[in-house]
């Protein structure tokens, strides 16, 4: 992509309703334009990144085994009223009649409506078990939403759903998409924490959330600091090896990490007391355990083993994309803009032309451009007619981790310029080292 030809409307100043840097940044990038209070139009850089966000998701869910599907946002309160939860969720829940005057609402989570997918389609044992995921908008109506796509009111949502014969085997599926999250938030550069959670409406006796350390964090929250070490790594895992999960979940959850609603006073005095942390935190994600909590009101049986007809036990998983983009926001940027880990970074590496109209610089900067072209990669070339300073500030703020900076003066010496935009660590190389340069960079991920 050629910068000239990109639609990337940043700003200059600050915007004064933006309270915290995620969505400060967001806005200046041009990633996003608010269309309503707490809804907001994704535009191209928002959008890409959104992308490759949701692909990471995806290809974690399917190491897992787990079945991409796609349900509709609108739903029927019918379901709801079977299940007991349309009076009792609240007033986030946006409720409207269509034009037959039925009771219909816009999606906030889907248990009930995977719970009738189910119903009507499994009922043996033998097809168990089955998990299935999608990722889809969600909306529930904040009386205050605030911070951007952190706390709005339409947002991405991955939500997953397993239907398991025995508590034991809902287990086992708990601790996989734990598994699951581990390796999808390292992908992304996060290290989100695990921490005993509340299960709110969703309901349910085990819940974890998954919280990135952050000072403009929502949810205070109380941790061994000996967590922070904890790294999943590149490590190889039998998903199906119910030993291998609980073991995982053993490691990353038996040291104390608590969020404010489930905080055990007495629990974190046990632990060292150089160790005890109070932060801040962003939930990027939840996994629950409810058992029969929905397949009994709905009727979603099986029959088992022995011919007795038996309520699935169930659990369901979610992982807030689009809040996602804002969280990997606040957990890395400087004074001059975002930061992108490499796995989920807009474009691979930025192509500053410092003389354009130059005859050599143009040439260079093209045949640059089609060399990362041809090796599979995705440059955005900075062509505009602009001063160089400006083109640094608008690389610096939309946050490439890589540019490759190109003049008249390198050009002589045969070299460019590669710098790191975490570092600002600058290595004069040839056009044909810095392509192979790249190339090793993002060779593991």
């Amino acid at each position: 992509m050629r910068l000239s030809r990109y639609f990337l409307p940043v700003l200059k100043e600050n915007p004064s309703e933006a309270q915290i840097v995620s969505h400060r940044l967001m806005l200046r990038a041009g990633m996003i334009k608010q269309a309503s209070a707490g809804i907001y139009s994704w535009l191209p850089l928002g959008f890409k990144v959104l992308r490759k966000i949701e692909n990471i998701v995806h290809e974690e869910q399917a190491r897992a085994g787990h079945m991409p599907m796609l349900m509709p946002t609108i739903q029927s309160a019918e379901l709801w009223r079977e299940s007991g939860r349309y009076d009792a969720y609240g007033a986030e829940m946006l409720r409207f009649k269509d034009r037959h005057d039925r009771d219909m609402l816009f999606t906030p989570t889907a248990e009930e409506l995977i719970t009738d997918i189910f119903r009507a389609n499994v009922s043996s044992y033998k097809d168990l078990p089955l998990t299935m995921y999608q990722i889809q908008w969600k909306f529930r109506d904040e009386i205050r939403p605030r911070f951007g796509v952190m706390r709005g009111r339409e947002f991405l949502m991955k939500d997953g759903y397993n239907f398991d014969l025995t508590k034991e085997d809902a287990l086992h599926a708990y601790n996989r998409h734990l598994v699951t999250y581990l390796r999808t938030y390292e992908r992304m550069g996060l290290q989100a924490i695990p921490m005993r959670a509340d299960s709110g409406p969703i309901g349910g006796d085990d819940t974890h959330e998954f919280l990135v350390l952050a000072e403009t964090g929502e949810s205070e929250v109380f941790y061994d600091s000996a967590v922070t070490d904890l790294k999943f790594g590149d490590r190889e895992i039998d998903y199906d090896s119910v030993e291998d999960c609980a073991a995982v979940m053993e490691e990353f959850t038996d040291k104390y990490a608590r969020t404010d609603e489930t905080h055990d006073a007495a629990l974190f005095e046990q632990v060292p007391e150089d160790r005890r942390r109070v932060a801040r935190g962003i939930e990027v994600g939840q996994i629950f355990y409810f058992g029969t909590k929905y397949s009994e009101p709905l009727g979603a049986v099986v029959q088992g083993p022995d011919g007795k007809q038996v309520p699935v036990h169930m659990g369901s998983h979610g992982i807030g994309v689009s809040r996602l983009l804002g969280a990997i926001i606040e957990a890395n940027h400087d004074e001059n803009g975002i930061i992108w880990p490499e796995g989920v970074t807009p474009f691979h590496v930025g192509i500053v032309n410092l003389r354009q109209g130059d005859e050599a610089t143009d040439g260079a900067c093209e045949a640059l451009y089609k060399a990362l072209k041809a090796k599979g990669f995705d440059p955005l070339y900075d062509d505009r007619d602009e001063r160089a300073g400006g083109k640094f500030a608008a690389m610096d703020l939309i946050g490439l981790p890589w540019r490759i900076t190109v003049g008249p003066r390198g050009l002589k010496n045969g070299v460019v310029e590669l710098t790191s935009r975490r570092t600002g660590e600058s290595v004069e190389l040839t056009a044909e080292a810095a392509v192979d340069r790249i190339a090793e960079i993002y060779a593991g991920i």
